[in-house]
C-alpha cells in the first residue's frame, strides 16, 4: 500500500510541474534552454508574455529558433525579401517591448 500512496504522491507533485512546462511558449521553452546567464524562469516568462501580446505563432516560432541559430537571425535581417523585412519588423517591436517589459 505505500509504494502506491507514493507513487500516487510523486505523480500529484509532477503534474503541476509538467502542466507549466507543457504550457511554456516557444519563445520561453527556448530561452530556458539557452545557455545564456539570464536565461531563467521567471525572466524567459516575462519575455513568453511579450511575445504573446505582439507576435503571432508562426513568428513565435521562427522567433524561438534564433535561440539555437542566430545565423539565422542575421540572414532574416539582411534579407531582401519583403517577408522576411515584415517579420523583422514585427520581431524588432517585439524585443524592444520585451526589453522595456522585462527589464529588472
Amino acid at each position: 500500500m505505500k509504494p502506491i500512496m507514493l507513487a500516487a504522491a510523486l505523480v500529484a507533485l509532477a503534474l503541476p510541474l509538467s502542466a507549466t512546462i507543457a504550457a511554456a511558449g516557444p519563445i520561453e521553452r527556448a530561452c530556458l534552454g539557452s545557455d545564456r546567464k539570464a536565461a531563467n524562469r521567471a525572466t524567459c516568462g516575462c519575455i513568453q508574455q511579450v511575445a504573446d501580446m505582439t507576435l503571432r505563432g508562426s513568428d513565435q516560432r521562427r522567433a524561438a529558433k534564433f535561440f539555437t541559430d542566430p545565423d539565422q537571425a542575421q540572414e532574416t535581417r539582411v534579407s531582401k525579401s519583403d517577408r522576411d523585412n515584415e517579420f523583422w519588423a514585427r520581431y524588432k517591436a517585439f524585443g524592444a517591448q520585451a526589453e522595456a517589459y522585462c527589464a529588472g
